[in-house]
């Protein structure tokens, strides 16, 4: 993918997550690693009306050199891209939202350690298609401590052997990346789906058995499932 696709798929991809609800106002944002550089967001723009010609570029040290101004989640997408391909070469894309049910959920767990994953394996196209979902601890948007946090989970499930493809920020949603815009936003669409599923279940009080090892051990052989 040149610049230029880069810059209407960033576009397309915004709009497709604005219209259906998976972000609102001036809330999420993009990236694309670029071969010089990355291209990322502006900083309190509306998804749904971004403009190809006006996305901020960024060299590989993530200055500035044109474009509107940057999103402050530049480090943290940096941090991600550098240490997700250790593990998948290809990562490309980062994507963040704070869609409905990846906030909530991440609003409520309790005393759980802060280490936790909040979804179980609970289906086998969430286990396939996402994997393992890390609770990073809140720190404010843009912060540099939050950065590092995601980027040792990466490197922590990574060098077990399981790498991931998502992270959840207390309070502020889901961060997930892949090797494209496209292949992120279907990431981040199965990982919402399965959240409002989780969420329902719970609230129902009809809490369901994850998959068991074997089953999961059957994702594994059969569609290199990383669980």
């Amino acid at each position: 993918m040149n610049e230029s696709q880069a810059r209407e798929e960033i576009c397309r991809v915004g709009k497709s997550l604005f219209d259906r609800g998976y972000v609102h106002a001036t809330a999420g944002n993009i990236s694309v690693r670029l071969d010089d550089g990355f291209l990322i967001t502006p900083t309190d723009a509306c998804l749904g009306f971004l403009d190809p010609a006006t996305l901020p570029k960024l060299d590989r040290n993530g200055h500035h050199v044109s474009g509107a101004k940057p999103s402050k989640t530049i480090v943290l997408h940096q941090r991600i891209y550098g240490a997700a391909r250790a593990f998948d070469a290809d990562t490309a894309c980062v994507i963040h939202t704070h869609s409905h049910a990846c906030t909530s959920l991440s609003l409520q767990h309790g005393d759980i350690q802060m280490a936790c994953e909040l979804i179980p394996a609970l289906t086998p196209y969430f286990v396939m298609k996402v994997g393992h979902v890390p609770l990073i601890a809140y720190h404010r948007p843009g912060a540099a401590e939050a950065a590092e946090l995601v980027e040792q989970a990466i490197f922590r499930y990574g060098r077990r052997g399981v790498p991931i493809r998502a992270v959840m920020l207390e309070r502020l949603g889901p961060n997930v990346w892949h090797d494209s815009p496209a292949a992120a936003m279907a990431t981040l669409e199965e990982l919402e789906e399965t959240a409002r599923l989780w969420l329902h279940c719970k609230q129902l009080k009809d809490v369901p058995v994850p998959l068991d090892a074997s089953q999961l051990q059957e994702l594994r052989i059969t569609f290199g499932a990383r669980w």
